[in-house]
């Protein structure tokens, strides 16, 4: 990987670029698939792809193609040198300067499929034994392994090679002809140590599905409390970034903290990282697109803004800092010190949010849509599944009216989140 990525690098200099770089990247996949509770496929997947970013005159092209050989490279090349040669003129296109250059080893001694079969089979055996009415749908489990080299023309330098496994497949419920709302939960495993049932959040989920064959409709509407779950991770902490610290609402001058750098944003028991380091973050970021060492940073801590998610190009067009990776949805949340049933309890009435439906708010951080796979809470207690219901609040709102994070956090390789309760919901039935 390292000589086709210097091979590239060195021909996009001769085509004229004033800066460039480079990723090159081999990679294989051995997979089992399950339908019906059968195993019904073992495949094996072979991947290359190539990215080239080329500089001249402040215009940048970018191209990705999946072929490494010299002849596929060199057209590459003069494809991207056309890109950049109409591209729209703009200084702050850059690449890293080069400070430490390394190679990441991430592997574990390769795939184990005999044993990734007794887990998946395992899986499959103590889902139904435990959960008589769960059908489980399109299992895939699978090891991927991946080699990737990146180089830039100011000298910067990465070697990575990884390797995991994953698991992931949906699961409703039936009784007769009722059948519980679809779920779906996935999660990345550094080794096979676990029962898959155990990862995560995949046994409460496939429990609560069990529990939401039959569902009841909220009556009216009122306004309470919300305990979203870490397998809802894009209600609130993907809605945060991509509204708020991402880099188009900056450029665009929309998000509302764009002035909020070391200002109070949310209640002081939120702490939210961005933390491809970390030991529950399997395969995280080790150096970011732009040619950097990745490290782990706070987006906010104790409730103060501390970092936007902004690569280089972002930081050089805003003025703002640069981030210090650009994995941004490798989500680290800090624990609380609420214990989970203490939280429920303390409901009077609210709804539990496994999953959520709904189009991006905007740049006022209105959320409005559908809660699926949810409960009802009422008097401190989870009383029953609900239908769909929408729910609708200001995410910045709910940011300082936070009453409780759970001590419980739960890992499914890619986050690592507790359970949090805001207040100021409206909750509503159809």
């Amino acid at each position: 990987m390292k000589d086709i990525a210097s091979y590239a690098l060195e021909e996009m200099v001769k085509a004229g670029a004033e800066k460039a770089s480079c990723s090159a990247t081999q990679g294989r996949t051995d997979e089992y698939n399950v339908e019906a509770n059968e195993f019904t496929l073992l495949r094996t997947l072979f991947s290359d792809s190539l990215t080239l970013n080329f500089i001249k005159d402040g215009r940048k092209g970018t191209i990705s193609v999946n072929k490494l050989d010299k002849d596929s490279v060199k057209k590459a090349v003069a494809d991207c040198a056309a890109l950049a040669a109409v591209g729209q003129q703009d200084e702050a296109h850059d690449v890293a300067e080069k400070i430490e250059n390394k190679d990441f080893d991430q592997t574990m001694g390769g795939a184990d499929m005999s044993a990734l079969f007794s887990r998946t089979k395992e899986f499959i055996e103590q889902a139904r034994a435990e959960f008589p009415t769960i059908g489980l749908r399109q299992i895939v489990s699978k090891f991927t392994g991946a080699k990737t080299a990146y180089m830039n023309s100011k000298g910067a330098a990465f070697g990575r090679e990884t390797e995991n496994y994953l698991m992931s497949g949906g699961f409703p419920a039936s009784e007769g002809e009722k059948t519980s709302s679809f779920n779906y939960y996935g999660a990345s495993l550094s080794s096979l140590d676990k029962p898959f049932l155990d990862l995560g959040m995949y046994r409460a989920l496939v429990e609560e599905a069990t529990r939401s064959v039959n569902t009841r409709a909220v009556d009216g509407k009122f306004v309470g409390k919300m305990i979203v779950t870490p397998a809802c991770e894009d209600l609130i902490w993907h809605t945060i970034i991509g509204c708020f610290l991402s880099t188009a609402p900056l450029i665009e001058g929309t998000s509302l903290w764009k002035d909020s750098l070391g200002k109070q944003v949310a209640d002081p028991r939120l702490t939210f990282r961005a933390a491809p380091l970390h030991p529950g973050i399997v395969c995280g970021e080790r150096y970011t697109a732009d040619g950097y060492e990745s490290r782990d940073f706070d987006y906010i801590k104790d409730g103060v803004l501390k970092s936007f998610a902004l690569g280089l190009y972002g930081a050089n067009k805003t003025g703002k800092p640069r981030s210090a990776n650009t994995e941004f949805d490798a989500l680290d949340v800090a624990p609380g010190d609420a214990a989970l049933a203490d939280m429920i309890a303390g409901v009077d009435r609210g709804i539990l949010v496994n999953r959520f439906s709904g189009a991006q708010p905007g740049p006022s951080g209105e959320v409005s849509g559908i809660a699926k796979n949810s409960f009802l809470i009422e008097g401190g207690k989870v009383a029953g599944a609900l239908g769909e219901t929408m729910i609708s609040f200001n995410i910045l709102d709910a940011l300082k009216n936070i009453t409780a994070i759970s001590k419980e956090r739960a890992s499914n390789g890619g986050s690592v989140l507790p359970w949090c309760c805001f207040d100021g919901i409206t909750v509503s039935g159809k």
